[in-house]
């Protein structure tokens, strides 16, 4: 897991403890910083939305929130103790909107500087297809985080396979990744492919371990220490059971 985690060019290189050394003159030229803040904005524009914003306020809202996020000198003094980016996040967008009005961000954001790159259309689209529930703000966030986490692991594995001309490979493969319904068996995956059902087999094992190893290294980098990782993946799993 360590080798996986320090490979040249993985992502994210700088973990989420850069945020703490962050310095207000610099954090926004952390590209690691704001890479991680890229991936992890649906979270917060679904956390915003189930507060009972509009689609057109979230977007500026999440907006808002992620330009003082990375732009403020004070994250030396938060409570590393917390631990976990999905903790202080939440947490900081409560209290954003609770102080936030909308005079004030259309004054603060003055040169129209957009921090992140938002598909107000998928993110709708997104939105639309969470279940009518009695999920809290809180617990949408949650449910969302730990399904960003693994789908950006899904989808870097999913690159590597098709990089790899091995696509086709992956594809059949992913339902012993997922569980969905409907999976094929090993046998069928055998004879769709032409392979024998052992080599599947071996191959399923090689995807699993392979997608383990991705879903450290993204969780590694939005927690304190790695020795935090195994307890985050059970976290995360116990997310979608409550």
């Amino acid at each position: 897991m360590s080798e996986e985690k320090t490979q040249a060019g993985a992502f994210p290189e700088t973990p989420w403890t850069a945020l703490f050394q962050a310095k207000a003159e610099d954090t926004l030229g952390n590209n690691a910083l704001a890479d991680l803040c890229q991936l992890y904005w649906y979270p917060v524009y679904a956390y915003i939305r189930r507060r009972g914003k509009t689609a057109h306020d979230t977007e500026d809202l999440t907006q808002e929130f992620f330009s003082q996020f990375l732009s403020r000198g004070d994250f030396g003094a938060a409570d590393k103790a917390k631990g976990k980016m999905r903790s202080y996040l939440c947490t900081a967008v409560s209290h954003f909107l609770t102080q936030s009005r909308r005079a004030e961000q259309a004054q603060k954001r003055g040169d129209g500087q957009i921090i992140l790159s938002i598909d107000a259309e998928m993110a709708e689209h997104r939105y639309g297809n969470e279940p009518v529930d009695s999920l809290t703000p809180e617990k949408l966030f949650e449910r969302r985080w730990a399904l960003t986490i693994l789908d950006n692991a899904l989808d870097e594995l999913r690159a590597e396979y098709v990089q790899q001309k091995k696509g086709e490979l992956f594809d059949a493969l992913s339902g012993f990744l997922t569980g969905r319904d409907g999976a094929a068996s090993y046998a069928e995956v055998a004879s769709t492919l032409t392979m024998r059902e052992d080599a599947v087999k071996m191959a399923a094992h090689r995807l699993r371990k392979r997608f383990r190893n991705l879903l450290c290294r993204h969780i590694t980098a939005t927690v304190e220490s790695p020795e935090e990782v195994d307890e985050e993946i059970q976290w995360m799993m116990g997310a979608f059971r409550e």
